[in-house]
């Protein structure tokens, strides 16, 4: 068996280990999440234990510990790892403008749709330096990592405990 760290991917613990998915929303009922087909189609082949932990609003090395300890592994310290979230950041000036369009998350992941692909669809519909706001009840950590990764800029705001607010600019 593979060993779970903190950038094994979601998709992975699901395929690799029979009752991951219970065992998931056992120790966090945010990934409940999971019992959607589109997100596990989806975000769970881009999302590591650590953007997961963040997504249910945990400490990544308590998340990863408690996966290795179902699976009979030993757990881990923080050494050699990066477990703290991402520091919180400044909201950028463009932030405070309205933006071109909102979504929302959770409400697409119900009707079966892919939050990613929506928001790429909205950002190809906007123009150079404009932006779209994705509302959700958990931190999109994967997607954030992906929109960084396509060289957007994105600032995701808290709003309340299961609140939050993820702006992307072209």
């Amino acid at each position: 068996m593979k060993e779970i760290t903190m950038e094994t991917k979601v998709s992975e613990l699901l395929n690799d280990y029979p009752g991951m998915k219970e065992t998931l929303i056992a120790i966090n009922p945010k990934f409940k999440k999971l019992n959607n087909p589109v997100l596990r189609r989806t975000l769970a082949k881009v999302a590591s234990v650590k953007q997961a932990a963040i997504v249910g609003g945990m400490d990544p090395l308590e998340l990863l510990n408690r996966l290795r300890e179902s699976v009979g592994q030993p757990p881990v310290d923080a050494a050699g790892e990066t477990a703290a979230p991402n520091a919180p950041q400044e909201k950028p000036a463009w932030g405070s403008e309205e933006p071109k369009t909102t979504l929302d998350a959770n409400a697409l992941l119900d009707a079966q749709k892919n939050p990613l692909a929506e928001a790429n669809l909205a950002l190809k519909k906007i123009g150079e330096g404009e932006f779209i706001a994705l509302h959700s009840d958990f931190k999109p950590e994967p997607l954030i990592e992906e929109f960084q990764k396509a060289g957007r800029e994105v600032y995701c705001e808290q709003n309340g405990e299961n609140a939050f607010i993820t702006y992307v600019r072209k």
